[in-house]
């Protein structure tokens, strides 16, 4: 392939790129932007492999690697259930931050293109800084995919002095980049590499370790924002322009995205990375004069029965679904319900908060894949001031985004975020296994209040004595 071509496939791929952010944009066309991408990739390997900086004797091997790779995604994608995705992005994230590393170490190592003068520097400049970032997305991703998928608990973990450390370890990049610069020999500038890399691959596990549960979603945005600039990074160490533009597109949106995402839980990006809120245990935080924040109350049990008794009576209902649908694999038995209901007049919506589930948009792929129509499906800006004139509002496996301690409760880890309004409904029905706090650690008021019913149980299991109790009385 000439150079002239494989530019201009470089440049069709980019706007294909574009084309698929564009289309992810909203549920309608997400099918749309995700074949966008998927075509805009096969044109950017297929330049690139073919292209005039590929020699004929390094072939074989790139198309061996394709293989094994392409063979490891197809397996990934038939056996990894939706419920495991989060962890999945995460995973996927960590291995973009160990390719930039790894390309920054070969590229600073090899000697065929003599570099001099201010080349020379913008070159080293583009290593060091590739490998940095690459590192602490690859260690940080990890952690993630340990919280992620329950193998390291989501409590954060907060050392003394941790933001002293934090500046220690700065400082002492800062200081192994400029003897990096100043290197002599490929041994001098290989120790200081070494070094600055063991530093960003403790940042990395320090970062996501004080992070806490609750704020996990925009820890995979942030990483996903991190593996983007790893990529651009490395794109400009091997000069490729599609690279640079790629990794710019997925670095800038995930950052985008993190700041949406921290707005939508009122959380300042900085205090997130500093050390988000979250515990394990099922005890909630005690109030600054040192009594109980535990609510006061007990709570009021519905069966199955009784709950399709009243989804059957009402006449508007929100549906809220959460992790715990996710877990269960009830939203095909949500969708059921939904169709039963809007054939009996019902209206019926869902309402989806931005960091319910355990990645950004966790839930709208959830009900996407059961088919429920994309129209009933609002964020929560739209729908939370319609909760008063509902009938019914029914939280499947959701827990702290739909609290109302974040409005009452000042003294609260999750005050002022924004919430599902589900309490102000006149009857709101919440779907959990047991009492437990969710992931933020928090005691729940609503589960106490004189309009909520708990029904609880497995989520599937539940629904579907729901769905049978709604089919029986409209046969």
């Amino acid at each position: 392939m000439s150079e002239g071509l494989s530019i201009v496939s470089y440049l069709g791929a980019t706007i294909l790129f574009i084309l698929c952010l564009g289309g992810l944009s909203d549920q309608e066309t997400a099918r749309r932007g995700n074949l966008y991408g998927i075509i805009g990739m096969t044109i950017a390997v297929l330049a690139t492999v073919f292209g005039p900086r590929v020699g004929t004797a390094g072939l074989p091997w790139i198309i061996g690697a394709m293989v094994v790779g392409g063979a490891i995604g197809l397996y990934a994608a038939r056996v990894v259930q939706m419920t495991q995705m989060p962890e999945l992005v995460a995973l996927m994230h960590s291995l973009v931050g160990l390719a930039a590393c790894l390309v920054g170490f070969a590229s600073y190592v090899d000697t065929s293109t003599p570099l001099t003068g201010a080349a020379k520097a913008i070159h080293e400049i583009e290593i060091y800084v590739g490998i940095l970032i690459g590192a602490v997305t690859f260690s940080g991703s990890l952690i993630a995919f340990g919280k992620l998928s329950a193998k390291i608990g989501g409590k954060p973990v907060l050392l003394p002095g941790r933001h002293l450390l934090n500046l220690a370890g700065l400082l002492i990049v800062i200081y192994f980049g400029r003897e990096f610069l100043h290197a002599m020999t490929v041994a001098q500038g290989m120790t200081a590499l070494i070094v600055m890399t063991v530093i960003s691959l403790a940042f990395g596990v320090h970062m996501v370790m004080a992070i806490g549960g609750a704020d996990m979603p925009v820890v995979v945005s942030m990483l996903n924002s991190y593996s983007g600039w790893a990529a651009a990074a490395t794109g400009f160490m091997l000069g490729n322009d599609l690279l640079i533009v790629t990794g710019a597109l997925v670095g800038s949106s995930g950052a985008i995205l993190s700041y949406i995402m921290c707005n939508a839980m009122n959380r300042n990006f900085i205090s997130v990375i500093a050390g988000g809120f979250g515990s394990d245990g099922s005890a909630p935080a005690k109030p600054a004069g040192g009594g109980s924040s535990e609510p006061a109350g007990e709570v009021t049990p519905v069966s199955a029965q009784e709950t399709a008794e009243l989804l059957r009576e009402a006449k508007n209902v929100i549906i809220v679904p959460g992790y715990g649908m996710a877990v269960a694999q009830a939203q095909h038995a949500v969708c059921e319900i939904t169709s039963l209901l809007r054939e009996k007049g019902v209206n019926v919506r869902f309402g989806i908060h931005p960091v319910a589930g355990r990645m950004p948009g966790h839930m709208n792929v959830l009900l996407a894949e059961a088919k429920v129509p994309y129209d009933i499906v609002f964020e929560m800006d739209e729908l939370n001031e319609d909760f008063p004139d509902t009938d019914v509002a029914m939280v499947i496996g959701a827990n702290d985004i739909v609290n109302p301690a974040a409005q009452e409760d000042p003294t609260s880890p999750i005050a002022g975020m924004p919430v599902l309004e589900v309490w102000k409904a006149k009857t709101s029905i919440v779907m959990k296994r047991s009492m437990a706090s969710g992931y933020a650690g928090v005691d729940n008021p609503l589960f106490y209040k004189e309009n909520n019913r708990m029904l609880f149980g497995d989520a599937k299991k539940m629904l579907d004595e729901v769905l049978g109790s709604l089919a029986k009385a409209a046969a």
